[in-house]
């Protein structure tokens, strides 16, 4: 379970990294496919930072953390970890919803994700 998990981490750290290089350019993406999905508008909101960290890199660090907290058996930090970033992406998320109406396909597919890392780390906690 744990190798899945890592694994899993580690496909969340090249998502938010597609995310943070989206953050940083100006150039039309390959993400912006139309009103509705546009990963630049996301991206460059004032919702994509906090304070002047990028969400993005919080992102990365954040599954990078998961991977080694995975990798050295640490299950409890691993469903801790996993549940505080879940709840994070689902904040995010209500806001693409509701206030900027537009989806990033980046930050969906990191919020599925971390659900489903969530998921396995509930059942990896309750394996003896």
């Amino acid at each position: 379970m744990r190798f899945l998990i890592a694994l899993l981490a580690l496909a969340g750290a090249v998502v938010s990294s597609l995310a943070l290089r989206v953050h940083y350019s100006n150039e039309t993406e390959p993400c912006s496919i139309n009103e509705k999905w546009d990963c630049g508008i996301v991206n460059h909101s004032p919702y994509a930072v906090i304070g002047p960290v990028p969400v993005a890199a919080i992102g990365i660090a954040g599954y990078l953390g998961l991977t080694a907290l995975a990798l050295m058996r640490r299950k409890r930090l691993v469903l801790a970890a996993a549940l505080l970033g879940l709840g994070f992406s689902l904040y995010l998320t209500r806001i693409e919803k509701y206030v900027l109406l537009v989806w990033c396909v980046y930050c969906v597919t990191s919020l599925g994700i971390i659900a489903l890392i969530s998921l396995l780390g509930a059942v990896w906690q309750r394996r003896v």
